[in-house]
């Protein structure tokens, strides 16, 4: 009987560590895992400890040498800007993994667990993990510190308008909160014919003027200062600065068009009322309510002005009315307004009651007089006008009264008006005492114009309660609570105690 041999199997045999005596499988190193540790240490010369920048105004991380981003914690971004830290540090080991370990967010701490591997003695490789934490510091960075220096800037919006009313400002100002444009500025400085817009970045400043040709009519000029330059680097530095004129036209002015742009409107009349200035310039003729758009385009080609100013307002008493039906316009003529009524009124002055002096006019306001009603117009009959249009007018074809609007009592408007505006924070200097009236005069054109306050916020002033009774409706517009917005506060979200919380 026959024995066959097994073929030989090659088993690997344990060594012995040639420090502690453990057996081990074979390793070129010849020392167990522990004792390998105690000899070689891979994470030696990686820092365990790291400074990163953090700044509180705007929560932005600092990458060396000069650049800011912005990260969440524990985010894919933070991670990078953490290693990268670490980068210089790291070249002769090899990166294996990566990850955040928890800590509280008021810790001003980032701990980081890092598991990475090196070659070591006889081509033996060792992985190690280990803690990096990283310690966050304050720094304000460049762009906040301009911020709060509110001295330092590169480029400058200057908005002017030269008229003697800021109702046009004053809608503007809205139309800016509304659009938050506001929020890049510097610093705001308002003067006595507009407002100064200052900015840390010339895209800001751009990004506001093309607001403003798309908002206002208006022409822009532009202009730039070198400040200094580099000519290793051919590098420049400006000061940049944008002039933006606004048309001297506000609504409720009276203008003489010249014949020429009356023809080019639909062969309206010359005189007209600006009912309205949005994009636009919308005019109304009061004798006929053909009414026409004026853009700025077409107002710098062909200017006009204001012939009277808001303090040449006087106070008439309707004495009677004539509501004229089935007006007929001229051939070529524009388009008519659908939300006025033409009328034939008899006025006279509240001033001039002891007198028969009467005056007789058109109006466009047939759908709101009555007699007896007090109505707020401009007296040509009895007034000088210097105007280059209105000189070479005939004189049979110039009215001697043009009425604006109806007169309400504006204290009793004042008591029961439950609606505030918001304003932007701005620096004032050389402010008439007449600002306060002019600011009530367009808080009345909201309430009476439902297409202008569609562009504006109003928001309930609940520290307000308006008193109603029965001798207050005197007929005057108002806003409706389904038009006007809840004012958002800290308070409203988190009570009274999480507003300081919030702010501390």
């Amino acid at each position: 009987m026959e024995y066959m041999q097994a073929p030989a199997t090659s088993s690997q045999g344990n060594i012995l560590c040639c420090t502690c005596g453990v057996p081990i499988p074979p390793n070129p190193a010849n020392m167990c895992v522990a004792c390998l540790r105690t000899q070689v240490d891979i994470s030696e010369g990686i820092p365990k400890q790291v400074t990163v920048h953090f700044c509180k105004q705007c929560e932005r991380y600092l990458q060396p040498p000069a650049t800011w981003m912005q990260c969440a914690l524990e985010s894919r971004e933070l991670l990078a800007l953490c290693l990268k830290k670490l980068k210089s540090s790291m070249t002769k080991v090899r990166l294996i993994d990566a990850g955040f370990l928890w800590t509280e967010p008021h810790s001003k701490r980032i701990k980081m667990k890092l598991t990475i591997q090196k070659e070591v003695m006889n081509g033996a490789i060792l992985q190690q993990v280990f803690v990096v934490e990283f310690v966050v510091q304050s720094q304000m960075c460049d762009d906040c510190h301009r911020v709060e220096a509110k001295d330092f800037w590169k480029a400058v919006v200057q908005v002017r308008q030269k008229t003697a009313h800021k109702k046009t400002f004053y809608y503007l100002e809205q139309l800016i909160l509304k659009h938050k444009l506001h929020q890049n500025a510097l610093n705001i400085k308002e003067i006595h014919d507009g407002i100064d817009f200052y900015y840390g970045f010339k895209q800001h400043a751009q990004k506001m003027v093309d607001f403003l040709q798309c908002t206002v009519p208006c022409r822009c000029k532009a202009s730039q200062r070198l400040i200094s330059h580099d000519i290793h680097s051919n590098t420049y530095n400006y000061k940049s600065t944008f002039s933006i004129e606004i048309v001297p036209v506000c609504k409720d002015n009276v203008v003489c068009l010249s014949l020429r742009l009356a023809q080019s409107l639909g062969n309206m009349g010359q005189i007209c009322v600006c009912v309205r200035v949005t994009s636009t310039i919308h005019l109304i003729d009061p004798r006929t309510l053909q009414i026409a758009e004026v853009d700025g385009n077409t107002y710098w080609r062909n200017p006009f002005s204001s012939l009277c100013s808001p303090r040449q307002l006087e106070e008439f008493i309707v004495m009677d009315v004539d509501i004229i039906r089935d007006q007929k316009l001229g051939a070529g003529a524009g388009m008519k307004s659908n939300k006025h009524t033409l009328a034939e009124v008899w006025v006279q002055k509240t001033s001039e009651m002891d007198t028969s002096q009467q005056y007789h006019c058109r109006t466009f306001l047939g759908h709101l007089l009555n007699i007896g009603d007090l109505v707020l117009g401009y007296d040509f009959a009895n007034s000088n006008v210097n105007d280059e249009y209105l000189n070479k007018m005939n004189p049979h074809h110039v009215p001697d009264v043009v009425l604006i609007k109806k007169s309400y009592d504006r204290s009793r408007r004042a008591r029961r008006r439950n609606w505030k505006l918001q304003e932007m924070a701005r620096d004032r200097e050389g402010m008439d005492t007449d600002d306060e009236r002019q600011y009530q005069d367009f808080l009345e054109d909201l309430e009476e114009d439902e297409a202008l306050r569609k562009n504006v916020n109003i928001y309930r002033d609940a520290s307000k309660i308006p008193v109603e009774s029965d001798t207050d409706d005197d007929g005057a517009p108002r806003i409706s609570l389904m038009e006007m917005l809840e004012e958002l506060s800290l308070d409203d979200a988190t009570g009274a105690e999480g507003a300081n919380m919030m702010t501390d």
